[in-house]
């Protein structure tokens, strides 16, 4: 860490650090890209990974918190800090030329914070339509008069992009562009359709029938989770996290409890941890089933979708079983788990281990290897490890493009560096890769299952916490490997017992994020399976 400090004081001298974990810096916002450059170019460790962005009301001033990793070691991490006191016309300088992910992240922030990034080339809102009145996430936010506000002919869809541009004399000029050339053929993909996953709408430019652009449209679901947090106790939160990627909810709820016991300085029961972790690999079984089948029935076999939820629904008997849910289940609280297992807990776990191991040669046997399937899924969608990095994709899709990001070995947590498990990594960067790393990670989490199953001790399976739960002042992140990548949890508390600032890392916004790269060129039919393979759940990216 010394080496990271004299790196950001040759940078920018100026610049103040703290000592924290992860180390924060803060800068004057003309500093700001004078210092990411200086830590993406860092040989030791790269910063390349932009694992998280997020935009920060403090009141005195507007801004941003970039948490930067290195890709050599993604436990190796920075948060940079920058802000402007102009609550008027908030500006900063756009990141987007460094961390390609900053494109709808920067526009996120404008959305919900009004703040505008010179040298964007896309500053229109991202999840809100351009006539929105105010920024939600502001503190001074008054949501009272935006229903009558808002103009009854309101235009979900602009074709048209401003921009602040910065010429080289430093002077600042806005501006328009088109989407589109005008005389491209564009046709609707979404936001009502069974193969974007979700309510998801992309605008596709068709040359003949190959994809030339794709403008993502997101947002249609509204629900301002983050900002309803800031009114809620930290139990009171927890629910929401299962209603983001509701095929990891329990894996997600996981992340936000840590991050309310790291900072409590709560210790969970070792049972509870067993217990969290195996509920943790069942439910990545359970997404990763949803995922499988869902691609395979996107490509035309409806046959292996029902083959996936047949081994899903032994998994969710057994939630149902334990915690009375099954999608959504409810299961992980502050100080460990809301019940004990029941007593037949651990027979049914092994009782689905060999079902689970046949039904993978089965799903081979049925789709992995048929000449059809194969065709449409190889030479597709390719993602380079530098783009994935760069887009910041996690998950099995990040691992098929050779980026080592599994959180559960570059940062353990429960019970993960306690097991022995492959991170499984494929380096031929197409949809076929990241359709194996899916079926290859089910048996990985049998294995980690089968370690743990027989060994859960005695004790209690939740620890005595406070009526109230209130957290010291400061600053909290937490990550998980989720079913889709890296789950992330940011918390800036007051000392209060309701979060100053909660957000939330979405993998499946990263991974929405590179469609128009990996389709770009591919043909139009290639679409819908080249999004299975990405394998996004959008109420996961509309928090």
């Amino acid at each position: 860490m010394e080496n990271i400090k004299k790196v950001i004081l040759e940078a920018v001298p100026e610049a103040v650090i703290e000592e924290t974990t992860p180390l924060s810096v803060t800068v004057e916002p003309d500093k700001l890209r004078t210092l990411v450059k200086a830590l993406r170019n860092y040989a030791e460790f790269p910063f390349d990974y932009l694992a998280m962005m997020t935009g920060m009301d403090w009141g005195e001033k507007l801004g941003v918190i970039y948490l930067l990793a290195s890709s050599k070691d993604l436990s190796v991490e920075v948060a940079v800090k920058t802000g402007t006191a102009d609550r008027e016309n908030p500006l900063l300088y756009t990141v987007t030329d460094i961390y390609e992910t900053a494109h709808y992240n920067e526009r996120e922030a404008y959305a919900m914070l009004g703040i505008r990034f010179i040298n964007n080339p896309d500053m229109r809102r991202f999840f809100l339509n351009a006539d929105w009145v105010g920024f939600p996430l502001r503190k001074d936010y008054d949501a009272n008069p935006v229903l009558n506000a808002v103009s009854k002919e309101s235009r979900d869809i602009i074709d048209i992009a401003p921009r602040i541009m910065e010429d080289a004399n430093g002077n600042l000029k806005e501006e328009n562009v088109d989407i589109f050339e005008k005389d491209d053929y564009i046709i609707n993909i979404g936001p009502q359709h069974p193969s974007t996953h979700g309510v998801m709408h992309f605008r596709v430019a068709l040359d003949g029938e190959i994809v030339k652009k794709i403008d993502v449209h997101s947002g249609y679901i509204h629900r301002g989770i983050e900002k309803l947090s800031e009114k809620l106790t930290y139990p009171q939160i927890l629910h929401f996290t299962d209603r983001l990627d509701y095929l990891s909810a329990n894996i997600n709820r996981h992340g936000l409890c840590m991050c309310v016991e790291k900072a409590a300085q709560i210790e969970i029961p070792e049972r509870a941890q067993y217990i969290r972790t195996i509920m943790d690999e069942l439910n990545r079984i359970d997404s990763h089933l949803v995922a499988w089948g869902t691609m395979c029935m996107d490509l035309g076999s409806t046959t292996a979708f029902i083959y996936g939820m047949r081994e899903r629904e032994d998994i969710l008997k057994i939630f149902e079983k334990n915690t009375g849910g099954r999608l959504i289940i409810n299961y992980n609280v502050i100080g460990g788990v809301m019940f004990d297992i029941q007593p037949d807990f651990q027979s049914d776990v092994k009782t689905f281990i060999p079902v689970m191991r046949k039904a993978l040669d089965e799903y081979n046997r049925l789709f992995t290897g048929n000449v059809i399937a194969v065709g449409r899924m190889k030479n597709l969608g390719l993602l380079t490890r530098e783009d994935a990095i760069s887009y910041a994709v996690t998950g099995p899709a990040g691992r098929a493009s050779g980026f080592s990001c599994d959180i559960r070995k570059h940062a353990p947590y429960a019970l993960y560096d306690k097991v022995e498990f492959k991170e499984i990594i494929r380096t031929n960067n197409d949809a076929f890769d990241r359709y194996l790393n899916r079926l290859d990670e089910i048996e990985e989490s049998l294995k980690i299952i089968e370690q743990l199953i027989d060994n859960i001790p005695e004790g209690d399976f939740l620890a005595k916490t406070k009526a109230i739960i209130k957290l010291p002042e400061g600053e909290y992140y937490q990550r998980v490997e989720a079913g889709r990548g890296e789950f992330g949890v940011y918390i800036n508390s007051k000392g209060d017992k309701t979060p100053y600032r909660l957000k939330f890392r979405s993998p499946s916004m990263a991974a929405v994020s590179v469609m128009p790269l990996i389709c770009k060129n591919e043909k139009i039919s290639d679409f819908i399976g080249i999004g299975g393979s990405m394998d996004y759940v959008i109420p996961d990216i509309d928090r």
